[in-house]
């Protein structure tokens, strides 16, 4: 864990590393606290008088054509698209940095073998197998989502991992831990696997951004999260129909994207800086 934490307190110490997890601090806390703070995102007002309502005091955010609170549909689809980002991140991390450390540390056979099942699955553009997977069924479960874009995003991560595998299987501690006897498996979880866990957390940053992104492009298709759960992309697609009378149930979803995506892009850099000064 010291790479992992020594990594993070770099990261801190740069100032838009700072300043994208003081935001994404405040997002999940937010998220967190909404359903105390805020009215249910389902609840609708009155469909006469505050249907498409500018924000305002009492609503900060407007309300939708459905007269519904934006600011907590807004709220809730955080809590959505921050969950879904990071358990199929997490998903895909896990396979990834399995698959990268057996094929860096056995190496021959199995290790070709492996590396061509990534690279033909490299030659197929994610989004567009994501597509085809989810055109199919009527309605996707949240579950089967998160577990769709998790297995879809590990080959990335596999390569690098077997890359910095390969590197570390020749230090001399790796070397030692060897002549003394150690089983592989130690080897893997207890000197590899821990030294890999610097270039993993920066995977993790860019995949949240990434996964945030393309989660709310299928939400926005009508493939990813179903209504009534608010999602960001979904709470888009919804906007279309009042977008010239009410900008606003489009803007602010669109903005916590943003945000969002920008935040864990700048950790992310920062944690790239942190690890290696020299791309700085």
């Amino acid at each position: 864990m010291r790479p992992l934490l020594e990594s993070l307190r770099m990261a801190w110490a740069v100032p838009r590393g700072r300043a994208g997890l003081m935001f994404l601090g405040f997002l999940a806390l937010l998220a967190l606290m909404g359903p105390l703070l805020l009215p249910e995102p389902f609840r609708q007002f009155d469909l006469i008088d505050l249907a498409s309502s500018p924000p305002s005091a009492e609503h900060p955010f407007g309300t939708d054509q459905l007269s519904r609170d934006v600011l907590s549909r807004v709220v809730s689809g955080a809590r959505v698209s921050l969950a879904v980002a990071a358990l199929a991140v997490a998903l895909s991390l896990t396979v990834g940095a399995a698959v990268g450390l057996i094929a860096g540390y056995w190496g021959g056979a199995l290790d070709a073998v492996l590396m061509r099942v990534v690279d033909a699955a490299l030659a197929v553009p994610r989004l567009f197998l994501l597509l085809i997977v989810l055109a199919v069924p009527e309605r996707v479960p949240l579950a089967a989502l998160i577990l769709l874009i998790g297995t879809t995003g590990w080959f990335t991560t596999s390569r690098l991992v077997r890359a910095e595998t390969i590197r570390l299987r020749h230090e001399t501690f790796v070397r030692a831990a060897e002549a003394l006897g150690a089983s592989r498996r130690r080897i893997i979880f207890r000197h590899l696997l821990v030294n890999t866990a610097g270039p993993l957390l920066v995977a993790a940053t860019l995949g949240v951004g990434d996964v945030i992104l393309l989660e709310a492009g299928l939400s926005f298709l009508g493939l990813g999260v179903q209504p009534p759960t608010p999602s960001w992309g979904g709470m888009i697609l919804d906007a279309r129909q009042v977008l010239e009378a009410a900008p606003w149930v489009g803007i602010f979803p669109g903005v916590a994207i943003t945000l969002t995506v920008l935040a864990t892009n700048l950790v992310g850099d920062a944690l790239r800086d942190a690890l290696d000064p020299r791309g700085a």
